[in-house]
């Protein structure tokens, strides 16, 4: 999260679409949704550091295929993601962009069925008190 020094207003982004404006001073973070800080601006508190113990938001991307795709499809699209991803100068790539890439025991459709479970046990209780709907 962080505020612009001239416009003062909060927002809470993603990383990857703050961290330019980060670097040049455009924006001033005050803390890290996470655990831990990030890695490409360790300066930065973490939430917890922040005074707001507990608030984490994870941005994360998976890739979903439509149901009935065959198991030798998934398979192939499996093995070409976890190839993508060790590969040195893509992992650098999207650590630099404040996205840094799963361990490799979650880059696996198992992986991710187990983390969309636990985003949607965590955030629909919430979004269900808050009234939310899709528009």
């Amino acid at each position: 999260m962080g505020v612009s020094p001239k416009a003062g207003y909060l927002t809470f982004t993603q990383v990857a679409s703050a961290l330019a404006q980060v670097r040049s001073g455009q924006v001033k973070p005050y803390a890290v949704m996470a655990k831990a800080r990030w890695a490409e601006a360790p300066e930065t508190p973490t939430s917890d550091e922040g005074g707001v113990p507990g608030l984490y938001a994870s941005f994360w991307h998976g890739l979903w295929a439509p149901k009935g795709t065959p198991p030798k499809v998934i398979a192939a699209l499996d093995r070409a993601v976890i190839e993508t991803l060790a590969d040195p100068a893509v992992r650098q790539r999207f650590i630099e962009l404040g996205q840094e890439p799963w361990p490799r025991d979650k880059q696996t459709p198992g992986g991710l069925a187990t983390q969309q479970k636990a985003e949607i046990e965590k955030w629909w209780p919430i979004i269900k008190a808050a009234g939310i709907r899709a528009e």
